[in-house]
């Protein structure tokens, strides 16, 4: 952890997974219910890789974090070689959503056992029982990406999570102001793709998150299939 005195920059780059199975099975992916990438999911995170590789934006990168689900640790190992070869440090904090004991149900099996609500309308309910409100993931994601920006303060850290973990991003540092409800769903990204922030950190001042590209899939068709461009 940086201890200076003076300003900072830090390079916050998240990393959405590639497409998993549980989104194409139809299944609730908790630590449970995810077992990894598709094959359409491996050449999304492969074609991020070789993007990286050859265009060098990220080199440097002080270090490559994953949450612990399968999904986004498998895409962390895929575009680990192309950041130099870091090795992946894999943290709870940047999961997703807790679905508690409806984790590896299917949606109808889910919808069956626990119905529907809106979670504009009930930001503090639990998905299920055991598991998390979206008020609380709110509280989690954005709390562990402000403990980012001041661990790896003046570096660049690259973390592979999730669409949750992207948008809790975006909740809360660009929208407070305009006063969004609880549980009101803002923005996709989508899987492969990249967004950054540069985040000035300064130990006596609160944060300033500056986004610098959202959902970047310039290496990725609108299929999500690879793009056939040339980095050089």
């Amino acid at each position: 952890m940086s201890h200076a005195s003076e300003p900072s920059t830090t390079r916050v780059v998240l990393v959405r997974h590639g497409q998993s199975r549980a989104t194409v099975d139809g299944v609730a992916g908790g630590r449970s219910g995810c077992t990894g990438l598709t094959d359409l999911g491996r050449r999304q995170a492969q074609a991020l890789a070789d993007r990286l590789a050859a265009t060098a934006e990220l080199e440097g990168a002080t270090a490559l974090l994953s949450s612990t689900l399968p999904r986004a640790v498998e895409t962390a190992e895929t575009i680990a070689p192309a950041l130099g070869g870091l090795p992946v440090e894999q943290l709870d904090d940047l999961c997703e959503l807790d679905p508690g004991e409806g984790d590896g149900l299917t949606w109808d099996e889910w919808q069956e056992r626990y119905g529907g609500f809106d979670l504009g309308a009930e930001p503090y309910r639990p998905l299920a029982p055991g598991g998390e409100s979206w008020a609380e993931f709110q509280l989690r994601a954005g709390r562990v990406l402000s403990e980012l920006a001041t661990t790896y303060a003046g570096g660049t850290v690259v973390a592979s999570c999730h669409g949750g973990i992207i948008e809790a991003s975006m909740v809360n540092e660009l929208l407070v102001a305009a006063q969004v409800p609880p549980g009101q769903r803002i923005v996709t990204a989508a899987n492969g793709s990249l967004t950054e922030w540069r985040v000035t950190v300064h130990p006596y001042h609160p944060q300033h998150w500056r986004l610098v590209r959202f959902n970047d899939v310039a290496h990725l068709r609108p299929d999500g299939e690879p793009r056939r461009l040339s980095w050089a």
